[in-house]
């Protein structure tokens, strides 16, 4: 047997780490980037010794070749979004380009470029809005110029339609090929003049449809694990099976006489097995015979975790509660007899993407070149550098697309990104690609927190929540600052407005199993509680659910989410007469900037929901893309559904009971409902669609549920049997 090295430790996001990242990346996760922003100095550290940009005279998003093809640069992750036809859509409605000749690719990491790669937070669109319009008229403007130095005409004269440069009153025109070389000479203005929302031609049309349907569709477009390069390795990691385990000794004996095997070590994580092939990794995996030290793992099993938060929040624990909104003279004033009290709780979920976790990575010296689908290109390159004892503008990372992700491929401290840079740092100059097995993905994390909400609530004279008292327990996202995710989307709610007392408080317990950012993030259970909750006290007011909330928005003048509701329950058909045994649920949430609001219609079969449909409303601002819109609230919906009906990852004295999909379940083609989107049309600046569509779905399912039954959802998922059965959540079997 061989000791583990004593750093033999899972890996777990330190403050220090969490410093680094930051500075590094200037605080990029909520700041764009511009040619004069202050993260330059930031930027100068990231791009140092790295390669220059390629040049374009048309700025670095914008390629455009002899033969009349614009090629767009997308610096931000396509993970199955269809970001990259928003991004060019933006570009391309100023540049005026002839749609069907544009083309997207992914942008290699390269801050000097394109300033900080974070996808996160639905902010693609929202953050990029102002650059990609400017960089497309700039373009434009350029083209113009040309044309009129060409013709001697002034350039107010001269329009821009498709590719093509035209002089009205002369009958003149130019293609962009054509103008090429002239319009490259022009100097790109600094602030160019933007289109009018009414001018828009391509931008809100159903032009703008995905540009790599048909790659996807024919198996041509190329994931991380399609790359095969001459003298590539292929390495798996056996990791702890108890979050916070550490390796004390293996034996690779056997494991090395497992045909292909190359090598075997130890490193931060577990032991890496490197081999010629897949196959031969896994078998000399399995042969391993190891050893853990567990003296400061998880041991507890799901039940004791729940009747642990439970006692947090009741204030019988030492963990220490931290304010997220105070309103009133006196938080603490005495609830009369007839508060009413809710509890909810929420188990760990897992991201469980249709591509689990892979990555290539070689190191030479100081040079570092990766393949991957990352997520945060920019932090990675900073973890990637301090892994490999390097600078980050000498990591180069290939961004390819990644077949989903839902916020596993963000993970800030980069977790199967920096173990395969450490296996091939062991193994220098040659190409390592690191492979996470399904069962791998769900067994060591990152998980969506577990949660536990306990809130008071007592009504005023007028029926409305006069005292509210809310207490959340859950695990912190991040190792800084207040734990506001876990809370958002109560401490914004409408709902809150009508109250003159608001005693809200957060509690975060820290424990070694790993949690991270999970679509949509605080709001994916927060959504549920407040939802949930507004719809029964309308009913135990013999109040109708959408009145009751439409009169609440009036009070908080929340007029988009009053404009939803509207929408939605005409619709809906909300008030219209249903089939015996059906009813409908609605539920109203503001994440990321955009409101949506969901209508299910609901029955229950021997205690089993079966949704039949969903009415979806939108207020999302511009729509750029309202096929993709449409797309993300399809699937929004279908993976929210399947948290609310499933989703539960449960520990037993501290290791994974879910390992693979017949234990963590997705619902299937035949449960998905019918789904019907509505975009509300507005001028404001675009918002956020990748995760808005998630929230809504689980209320308003449980919403239905509660009008057929009386019963109300406490915890989810609403069906759980075997290990998530036991594991202390209990949700009623409801009878139609």
């Amino acid at each position: 047997m061989i000791d583990a090295p004593a750093s033999g430790r899972r890996f777990q996001m330190t403050r220090r780490k969490m410093i680094l990242s930051g500075t590094l990346a200037g605080g990029a996760l909520v700041v764009g980037y511009t040619a004069t922003h202050p993260m330059q100095a930031a930027g100068a550290i990231l791009s140092g010794g790295g390669p220059v940009p390629e040049e374009s005279a048309f700025g670095s998003f914008i390629r455009i070749s002899p033969d009349g093809w614009v090629t767009i640069v997308n610096k931000q992750q396509e993970l199955g979004q269809g970001i990259h036809a928003g991004m060019a859509a933006m570009i391309a409605e100023e540049l005026d380009a002839d749609w069907d000749r544009v083309r997207v690719v992914s942008a290699r990491a390269n801050f000097r470029a394109y300033g900080p790669q974070i996808t996160a937070g639905s902010r693609s669109v929202a953050t990029n809005w102002d650059s990609m319009r400017n960089a497309g008229a700039a373009a434009r403007a350029m083209f113009v110029a040309a044309a009129a130095m060409r013709w001697s005409v002034p350039r107010r004269l001269i329009d821009v339609r498709d590719g093509v440069v035209s002089h009205g009153a002369s009958g003149r025109s130019a293609t962009f090929p054509e103008l090429l070389a002239d319009a490259a000479r022009q100097t790109a203005p600094q602030r160019p003049t933007l289109k009018e929302v009414k001018d828009y031609r391509l931008i809100g049309t159903d032009r703008v449809r995905r540009k790599d349907s048909l790659p996807k569709s024919t198996g041509a477009q190329v994931y991380t694990q399609d790359v095969h390069l001459p003298d590539m390795l292929v390495a798996m990691v056996a990791h702890s099976p108890r979050f916070g385990g550490r390796l004390a000794r293996y034996d690779a004996t056997a494991a090395r006489k497992v045909k292909g095997v190359a090598d075997v070590f130890a490193i931060e994580t577990g032991v890496a097995v490197v081999a010629t092939n897949t196959f031969a990794a896994r078998q000399g995996r399995d042969a391993l015979t190891l050893e853990w030290d567990d003296s400061e793992a998880e041991k507890r099993s799901t039940a004791d975790l729940v009747r642990y938060f439970h006692d947090i929040a009741a204030g019988r624990t030492d963990v220490d509660p931290a304010d997220f909104h105070s309103k009133g003279d006196d938080p603490k004033e005495v609830f009369s007899a007839q508060a009413i009290e809710f509890s909810f709780d929420f188990p760990y979920l897992a991201h469980a993407p249709m591509e689990s976790l892979d990555c290539v990575a070689q190191v030479d010296g100081w040079d570092v070149k990766i393949i991957s689908g990352s997520h945060l290109a920019t932090v990675d390159q900073v973890q990637a550098a301090r892994v490999a004892l390097t600078i980050p503008g000498r990591v180069d990372i290939d961004v390819v697309p990644a077949g989903g992700s839902f916020g596993r491929r963000g993970i800030m401290g980069a977790d199967y990104l920096v173990e395969c840079v450490r296996i091939a740092k062991r193994m220098p100059r040659r190409p390592i690609k690191l492979i996470w097995t399904r069962e791998d993905e769900l067994s060591s994390g990152f998980f969506r927190p577990m949660s536990h909400h306990r809130v008071l609530v007592d009504v005023g004279e007028d029926g409305f929540p006069a005292r509210w008292r809310h207490r959340t327990v859950s695990q912190p996202l991040l190792p800084l600052g207040p734990n506001a995710l876990a809370v958002e989307g109560v401490a914004q709610s409408p709902y809150l407005a009508a109250a003159k007392v608001i005693d809200g408080k957060v509690y975060s317990p820290t424990f070694p199993v790993p949690v991270a950012f999970w679509r949509s993030v605080g709001h994916s259970h927060n959504a549920m509680v407040m939802e949930h909750i507004v719809d029964q006290l309308a009913r135990r007011l013999d109040r109708d659910p959408a009145d009751y909330r439409r009169a609440l928005y009036r009070r908080a003048h929340a007029k988009r989410h009053l404009a939803v509701l509207d929408a939605l329950c005409s619709r809906g058909g909300w008030g219209a007469a249903i089939e015996s045994g059906w009813a409908r649920g609605l539920a109203i949430h503001e994440c990321f900037g955009t409101v949506v609001g969901q209508l299910a219609e609901v029955r229950v079969d021997v205690g089993r929901p079966v949704v039949r449909r969903v009415v979806a409303v939108v207020d999302c601002g511009i729509a750029i893309s309202p096929d993709q819109i449409v797309a993300q609230m399809e699937g929004g919906i279908g993976f929210g559904l399947s948290a609310a009906l499933y989703g539960a990852m449960t520990l037993k004295n501290g290791i994974v009971q879910e390992t693979n999909f017949d234990s963590y379940p997705v619902i299937r083609m035949n449960e998905m409902p019918m789904v019907e989107t509505y975009i509300l049309p507005s001028t404001n600046r675009p918002t956020g669609m990748g995760e808005p569509g998630v929230p809504p779905i689980a209320p308003a399912v449980a919403n239905a549920i509660f009008a057929l039954t009386g019963g109300p959802t406490t915890s989810l998922p609403i069906l759980r049997d075997g290990a998530a059965a036991s594991a202390g959540f209990s949700f009623p079997r409801a009878s139609a």
